[in-house]
């Protein structure tokens, strides 16, 4: 059986998602640990992957402009799309290129008719290209869910909370492609050491002005360098990287992460702490503790006690009292779509009204283990106020012991300050705020 190339390998991916309804990182990490890729080749495939499942309803509008009603079978249609990200979004690969490919794929996995229709529908597209100009049918949520590729009740939502200029702005960030950050690990090294080194090696590297630990990356899998193996470092977001700053955890202080796997953020307390001190790092999946340990190995971390249990049972297990508790909560997941498109297409209304109930469930145990005069951070990944605000609100309002701390906006970096309202005691970052992943932070004190 001859090789498949790049492009076959991403139509695999595709296919496997959609008839299987998994999860496209999965799947592409099963694809290209079996192929034997070069680099290169394995950074188109992954582009191939993620864009044309960002970009799925804008693809899908051009399409039915050359299929009309056609039925086309899954992975036919997913060759099409494919084949119009790459004309439409991937300047160096050729369009004849493109189109060529996907003939040759068509004929290997289907018949000549079909051969000849994706030639046809292809070369037509390239025939007329204000197909990619024309304007969508419907009302400003319909048009700007075919314009940018996001599901029209998301667009609906948002225009709600954010009005159409910021719309606009979300959806285009989320389309575009994420970028590496490093977070340095403070007991082995400095940022400026670090910096210095990678710039040393010819890496495009340069100090984060969002994250006072953080260093943005051009490039490259960090996880394979010497300096990635030997714990000078691990691999985090910048807003992530926050969330460290507002729990504000001291040297020998009690800290809680109740949600901790796979232990990005626990280690970044532990580092803050300088390995002084004794954090519990409480995860459902055993195998997910497993990841925390060996992160924390990795970075001559040993404060940590990662433990195997729901973090609703946390409050049973005769835990103690905490001086800082780490709430980083299940949630939709919508401020990290540009690294997970698949959220913004497998998620409902309903998902995110049956993960708010948990989040405050959550929120409600978790806040008893807080001892007088603590902080207890709750955190997502979401911009969704449902998930963010009311949660917070709410529960202050319900639980009069507890304040949301208006004091969160001391330890934030000066960019954020600008940005956060420090009477609000909490902080919504867009993905277009930093050109980082979407976050929310609220910082809750315990009264006497």
């Amino acid at each position: 059986m001859a090789k498949k190339g790049a492009r076959e390998l991403a139509l695999d991916v595709l296919n496997r998602v959609e008839e299987q309804k998994s999860y496209s990182n999965l799947e592409l990490k099963s694809v290209l640990d079996k192929a034997d890729l070069s680099a290169a080749d394995a950074g188109l495939v992954t582009e191939l992957v993620y864009g044309t499942i960002q970009r799925k309803m804008t693809l899908d509008f051009v399409l039915s402009q050359f299929v009309g009603g056609k039925k086309l079978q899954a992975w036919v249609r997913n060759l099409l799309r494919l084949s119009l990200y790459q004309i439409r979004y991937l300047d160096r690969i050729p369009e004849r290129a493109a189109v060529h490919e996907a003939v040759e794929i068509a004929k290997r996995r289907g018949h000549q008719g079909i051969a000849s229709m994706v030639n046809g529908v292809l070369r037509n597209v390239l025939r007329q290209p204000d197909a990619w100009e024309r304007e969508p049918q419907g009302d400003l949520a319909e048009r700007l869910a075919v314009t940018y590729s996001h599901p029209q009740w998301l667009v609906r939502q948002w225009l709600d909370v954010y009005g159409e200029e910021t719309t606009r702005a979300i959806c285009d960030a989320n389309n575009q492609a994420p970028h590496s950050s490093i977070r340095v690990n403070r007991l082995k090294t400095t940022r400026e050491a670090l910096l210095s080194h990678l710039q040393e090696e010819g890496k495009a590297a340069e100090a984060s002005a969002l994250a006072p630990d953080g260093i943005l990356l051009a490039g490259g899998n960090a996880a394979g360098t010497s300096w990635f193996q030997k714990g000078y470092c691990t691999i985090q977001d910048e807003s992530s990287m926050l969330v460290a700053l507002a729990v504000a955890p001291k040297a020998g202080m009690r800290v809680l992460d109740a949600c901790a796997a796979p232990g990005g953020k626990t280690t970044h307390l532990a580092e803050r702490m300088d390995n002084q001190g004794e954090i519990v790092a409480s995860d459902v999946h055993p195998h997910k503790r497993e990841l925390i340990v060996q992160t924390a190995n990795r970075l001559g971390i040993d404060i940590i006690d990662a433990i195997v249990s729901d973090a609703l049972e946390l409050p049973d297990r005769n835990l103690g009292s905490f001086d800082r508790i780490l709430l980083d909560a299940p949630c939709s997941g919508f401020g990290v779509i540009r690294r997970k498109p698949d959220l913004k297409w497998n998620k409902t209304p309903q998902d995110v009204k049956e993960i708010a109930k948990l989040q405050y469930e959550l929120l409600v145990r978790l806040s008893s283990m807080l001892a007088p005069e603590g902080l207890l951070v709750y955190s997502t990944c979401t911009i969704e106020p449902a998930e963010n605000q009311e949660i917070v609100k709410r529960f202050v309002a319900e639980h009069p012991d507890f304040v949301l701390d208006e004091t969160l906006a001391d330890d934030m970096p000066q960019p954020v300050r600008d940005k956060l309202d420090p009477s609000k005691g909490f902080l919504q970052i867009l993905p277009q705020d930093f050109d980082s992943d979407g976050f929310f932070i609220a910082r809750l004190k315990r009264k006497r």
